[in-house]
């Protein structure tokens, strides 16, 4: 896997050949401690996705050398390759977001290159009606939610500052179909106004809180970042099943949206919604 911005335990870290060796040869731990270090490392490998939920450097999240990290076998866990993340470039003297000088988190830099890239080996979507440099109709947008909604839904857009919409979207090998969102609006409070994470989705007729999300970042000692939501459709669903990543950063709102047939799995959304969220911080 290519490299990308996020951030890991140090405990995590790959061992690198230029380590000392160690004097003495280690004594080997009993079997029960060895037992319990295995069940740590395999609930590490399935969390590792959530550790990454803020800023920083990042090894472990896009990289394909899996067992340089601890806990991370030859078997894939589901995670998916992306290209190495970038934070795209300012205007001159633009701030970063949230920093001293821009506390509402204004993002200045094109919404296109906020946009979290598609992972190696997808298709582009071609059932995404994009515009000019990956724009968005309002009505394009709003064909992802029931009929009955798209109305009240704009005239929200109207009354609340949406100034633009952009997207990206792919399908991969396994069927799965994902379609990453950014909405960026005047201003952070306008922003927060968005009812459309999960709510009255084309095709879905119920949603609830993602519980593996939920458990996965109760055991991680950060504290849980502000403005993420992740959401499942729940059983019994028809053909195919919806997951669903929602990121609030500051006055752009993502909305995560992948379908497959017979279930989507989670760790896909999961990781998408950590490293669309490095991206907007």
């Amino acid at each position: 896997m290519t490299e990308q911005n996020t951030t890991v335990d140090p405990a995590l870290a790959p061992v690198t050949s230029e380590a000392p060796a160690a004097p003495d040869a280690p004594v080997p731990a009993p079997a029960k401690d060895r037992r319990a270090l295995r069940a740590v490392l395999r609930w590490t490998a399935a969390v590792l996705v959530f550790a990454a939920a803020g800023a920083g450097t990042a090894y472990g999240i896009t990289r394909a050398e899996r067992t340089d990290v601890p806990g991370l076998s030859t078997k894939s866990d589901g995670r998916w390759t992306y290209p190495a993340l970038a934070k795209p470039a300012l205007p001159p003297g633009a701030p970063v977001p949230f920093a001293v000088d821009n506390p509402e988190g204004i993002h200045y830099a094109g919404l296109t290159q906020l946009l979290l890239p598609a992972p190696v080996g997808s298709a582009p979507d071609p059932g995404l009606k994009l515009e000019k440099d990956s724009a968005v109709t309002v009505d394009a947008f709003l064909e992802e939610y029931d009929p009955a909604v798209r109305e009240k839904l704009k005239q929200g857009f109207a009354d609340n500052g949406l100034r633009q919409i952009a997207a990206r979207g792919w399908t991969t090998p396994d069927g799965t179909r994902t379609r990453v969102y950014l909405l960026r609006f005047h201003a952070s409070g306008f922003a927060d106004t968005f009812t459309g994470c999960g709510t009255d989705l084309n095709g879905v007729k119920g949603i609830e809180t993602d519980r593996g999300w939920d458990e996965a970042h109760k055991a991680q000692p950060a504290p849980e970042p502000d403005g993420i939501t992740v959401l499942q459709e729940t059983v019994p669903f028809g053909d195919e099943q919806t997951r669903v990543g929602c990121v609030q950063s500051g006055d752009v709102q993502a909305l995560i949206l992948q379908n497959r047939k017979g279930g989507a799995a989670a760790v896909p959304v999961h990781q998408a919604v950590v490293l669309q969220r490095q991206l907007l911080s």
